[in-house]
């Protein structure tokens, strides 16, 4: 699919005025070989424990995005390098973390986009705390399983649609 994030905010502006659409705040980097990505989202919510982030990316990802609250926690890393490649393999559009990756050289050879507020070299608890497919909120915004995330160059959006 090709889309332009800014083009999307022009054709869909009453759609941001009543908050069916939003805009992610500009403070993700871009990492991994797809800049632009889109897809309807799965959602996991997580606090420095990435054990539910393996098991989802585990399964199909049927061009979903996996949208991992992480808190904003910038003390441990949630996604690395195996994560990368797995989500690569089962079929997943893309991955935004609000939270920190790790092994960013290894992502950035993936075949998907992955959009996180920093790198950390620390990795995760893997208790397996947290929950999946449940409303979560990313940097302010909250985002349900089924909602569409449009991600390029300019930002990241969040749509309680599929926009044409």
């Amino acid at each position: 699919m090709t889309f332009a994030t800014t083009d999307l905010c022009d054709d869909y502006a009453a759609m941001l005025d009543d908050g069916t659409l939003a805009v992610l705040p500009p403070v993700y980097r871009s990492f991994g070989q797809k800049l632009r990505f889109c897809g309807p989202a799965t959602t996991v919510q997580v606090f420095e424990d990435n054990a539910l982030v393996r098991s989802t990316l585990e399964t199909p990802g049927h061009g979903h995005v996996l949208v991992i609250d992480g808190g904003g926690s910038l003390r441990r890393a949630l996604v690395g390098g195996q994560l990368g490649v797995l989500a690569q393999h089962n079929g997943w559009a893309g991955i935004v973390v609000d939270g920190c990756i790790r092994d960013c050289d290894e992502i950035n050879v993936c075949e998907i986009g992955v959009r996180a507020l920093a790198t950390h070299p620390r990795k995760s608890s893997k208790t397996g705390a947290g929950q999946v497919d449940v409303r979560v909120q990313v940097s302010g915004v909250d985002v349900s399983p089924g909602d569409w995330i449009y991600a390029d160059a300019d930002g990241i959006l969040v749509s309680r649609q599929e926009l044409d």
